[in-house]
């Protein structure tokens, strides 16, 4: 297993959150299995940029983003040289620390 920390984020877990990940899974379904809902609009199908993170530690353990991932995140809010596709970034036995933004592109969130 490996950690995950999460960053507070004032909507999603104020006071930030730990947990364990299984090596090959994928950041977001490892946060919503610990109910941090990241917001995943097209069904975590790499169609959209609301699943996006930035990862604060650990970025270089992870596989490089695949052209559509990088070409997605141009769009997204608060873009960063760490930031990922949360759908499309798996874990590895590298502990993460990510952040997730404040805002997407989205005008209204979804609520799953």
């Amino acid at each position: 297993m490996t950690k995950i920390q999460v960053l507070p984020n004032a909507e999603l877990c104020p006071e930030g959150a730990e947990f364990e990940a299984e090596p090959g899974e994928t950041i977001i379904a490892a946060a919503m299995r610990h109910h941090i809902a990241i917001e995943h609009a097209c069904e975590m199908s790499c169609a959209c940029t609301t699943c996006h993170v930035i990862i604060r530690e650990g970025f270089d353990s992870l596989a490089a983003a695949e052209d559509k991932e990088e070409d997605l995140l141009d769009k997204a809010w608060g873009l960063e040289p760490t930031s990922r596709l949360s759908c499309q970034a798996k874990v590895t036995d590298t502990p993460l620390v990510i952040e997730i933004p404040k805002y997407t592109i989205n005008l209204e969130k979804e609520r799953h």
